[in-house]
C-alpha cells in the first residue's frame, strides 16, 4: 500500500475546508488591529483612510475570486489553493511591518491580501464539494461556513489577547499572527490530492481514481467516474455555447436576478458594519476607548459560530425563503428600532444598540450568512451556472468593499442610530426582493428551478404586453 494511499477522507475534509478559517481570520483582524492604528497613526479624523485600510482587503477579494476560478481551471484547484496561503503568509508578514504613517503601503499590501482572501472564498467550496459525496455536499457547505466563523472568532481572540501591549506593537502583531494559519493550510494542503474533478476534465482518469479510492467506497467509484465525465462533458459544451449575454436572455434573467440580487443583498443589509467596527461602535455610544471594548468582538464571533451550528441543524426542515424572510424581518428591526427608541427616550441606555446588533448577528448567523451561498449554488441553470456564480460573487464582495468603506464616512456625519436605521430599510427592501423575485429551492431539482424561472419571464412578458 503506498504512503499517498494513507491519507483519511477526514484529512482532506479538514484541510479542504481550512481555507475558511485564513479567510475569516483576515476578515475579522482588523476589527481588533484598526483601534490601535488610529491611536498610532493619529486617524481619527479620517474616515475615508480608516475606510479604506479596512475595505482594501474586501477590494482585492472583488478580483481574486474570478482570477482564482479561471486559473484553477487550468492549474488545478490544489495548485491555486498553494497558491493563496503563500500570498497570505506574504501579505501578512508586509501588512506587519508597515512604515510608519504608512497608510497607502498597508492598504496596498492589504490588496494583494485580498486576491488571497477572493481567491479562498471561491476555491475552497469548490473543492469541498468536488471531494464530498453528494449526501455530504449541504452538511459541508455549512461546515465551510462554521470554519470561516471560526476563523473570525480566533482573530478577536488574538486581538483581545494582545490589547495590553504597546498600541505600535500590538496591531503589528495582530496582522502579521494571520500567516500562522496560513503556514498550517500550506502544509495539510501540500499532502492532499487534486479534485477528481479537475483531474478527470484533464484526461488524468487514472489519477481521479486513485483519489476516489481514498474517500470513496470500492464499489461506487466506477459509477462516479462515469457521473464526473459526463457532467464534465455537459459543463464543457455549455459553456462553449453560452455567453455572458445569455444571463439576461429571457430564459434566464429572473433565476439570475434572483442569485445575484440575494448575494447582493447580503452585504448591502450591513453585517460587515458591525464585524469591521464594532470596538468603534461601543467607543461611540459609552465613550469608552476602543481599544477597551475587544471582549464585544469575541461575543459576536460566539454568536456566529453557534449560529453556523444551528444552522447545520435546520437547513434542510425549513424552506429558503421561509429563513430568509425571517431573518431579514428581524434584521431590519434590530437596525430600525434603536433609532425609533432614542427618538422617544431620548435617555434610554446608550449601550441598546450594541444589544440590538447582537440580535441582528445572531439571526444573520443561521439564515442570510449561509443561506445566500445554498441558494446561489442551487438557483442558477448549467448552461449558466460558471458566470452567473462569478458575478453573483464579485456583486457580493462589491458590496462587502462598500459597506467596510463608506460606514466611518457615514458615521463622521451622522448619528449611528440614522447609519443603522438605513441599514435597517435595506434588509425590508431584502425581504421583500425575496418575496417577489426569489423562487423556492429547496426539494426541487435544477430542472424543476429552471423551468419556474421560464414561466415567471414568460408571466412578466404577458404583464408587459
Amino acid at each position: 500500500m503506498s504512503q499517498e494511499k494513507k491519507i483519511s477522507s477526514g484529512f482532506i475534509y479538514f484541510f479542504g475546508s481550512f481555507g475558511g478559517i485564513l479567510f475569516g481570520y483576515d476578515i475579522g483582524v482588523m476589527t481588533g488591529a484598526l483601534p490601535f492604528l488610529e491611536n498610532v497613526w493619529h486617524l481619527q479624523d479620517s474616515a475615508t483612510i480608516v475606510g479604506w485600510i479596512t475595505s482594501s482587503v474586501m477590494f482585492g477579494a472583488i478580483f481574486g475570486g474570478a482570477l482564482a476560478g479561471q486559473l484553477s481551471d487550468k492549474f488545478g484547484r490544489r495548485k491555486m489553493i498553494l497558491a493563496s496561503s503563500l500570498i497570505f503568509v506574504l501579505g501578512s508578514l508586509l501588512s506587519a511591518i508597515s512604515p510608519g504613517n504608512g497608510y497607502i503601503y498597508l492598504i496596498s499590501v492589504r490588496i494583494i491580501l485580498g486576491l488571497a482572501v477572493g481567491a479562498a472564498s471561491a476555491l475552497v467550496p469548490a473543492y469541498m464539494s468536488e471531494m464530498a459525496p453528494a449526501k455530504l455536499r449541504g452538511r459541508l457547505s455549512g461546515i465551510n461556513q462554521t470554519m470561516i466563523v471560526s476563523g473570525m472568532l480566533i482573530s478577536y481572540i488574538i486581538d483581545f489577547l494582545l490589547k495590553d501591549l504597546s498600541d505600535n506593537l500590538a496591531w503589528r502583531l495582530m496582522l502579521g499572527l494571520a500567516a500562522v494559519p496560513a503556514v498550517i493550510l500550506y502544509a495539510g494542503v501540500l499532502k492532499l490530492p487534486e479534485s477528481p474533478r479537475f483531474l478527470v476534465k484533464n484526461n488524468k482518469l487514472d489519477e481521479a481514481r486513485k483519489v476516489l479510492s481514498y474517500i470513496r467506497p470500492a464499489e461506487q467509484i466506477d459509477a462516479e467516474l462515469t457521473d464526473i465525465n459526463k457532467t464534465a462533458t455537459v459543463e464543457k459544451k455549455a459553456y462553449q455555447t453560452s455567453s455572458w449575454g445569455d444571463l439576461f436572455s429571457g430564459k434566464y434573467r429572473y433565476l439570475v436576478i434572483a442569485g445575484v440580487g440575494v448575494a447582493a443583498f447580503q452585504q448591502f443589509q450591513g453585517a460587515n458594519a458591525i464585524f469591521y467596527y464594532i470596538p468603534l461602535i461601543v467607543e461611540k455610544a459609552t465613550g469608552h476607548a476602543a481599544s477597551s471594548s475587544l471582549m464585544w468582538p469575541i461575543i459576536q464571533g460566539i454568536i456566529l459560530v453557534v449560529g453556523s451550528l444551528v444552522f447545520l441543524v435546520i437547513a434542510d426542515k425549513f424552506n429558503r425563503r421561509t429563513l430568509l424572510t425571517l431573518g431579514g424581518m428581524i434584521m431590519g428591526l434590530s437596525f430600525i428600532l434603536p433609532a425609533i427608541i432614542n427618538t422617544l427616550a431620548p435617555k434610554t441606555n446608550s449601550m441598546m444598540i450594541v444589544v440590538f446588533l447582537c440580535i441582528y448577528v445572531a439571526f444573520y448567523s443561521f439564515t442570510w450568512a449561509p443561506l445566500t451561498w445554498v441558494l446561489v449554488g442551487e438557483i442558477f441553470p448549467l448552461a449558466i451556472r460558471g458566470r452567473a456564480s462569478g458575478l453573483a460573487s464579485s456583486f457580493n464582495w462589491i458590496g462587502s468593499f462598500l459597506v467596510g468603506l463608506l460606514f466611518p464616512i457615514m458615521t463622521a456625519s451622522m448619528s449611528q442610530e440614522a447609519v443603522f436605521s438605513i441599514f435597517g430599510v435595506i434588509c425590508l427592501f431584502g425581504v421583500a426582493f425575496v418575496r417577489i423575485c426569489v423562487p423556492e429551492t429547496k426539494g426541487h431539482t435544477l430542472e424543476e428551478i429552471e423551468t419556474s424561472g421560464t414561466k415567471k419571464n414568460l408571466h412578466v412578458k404577458e404583464q408587459h404586453i
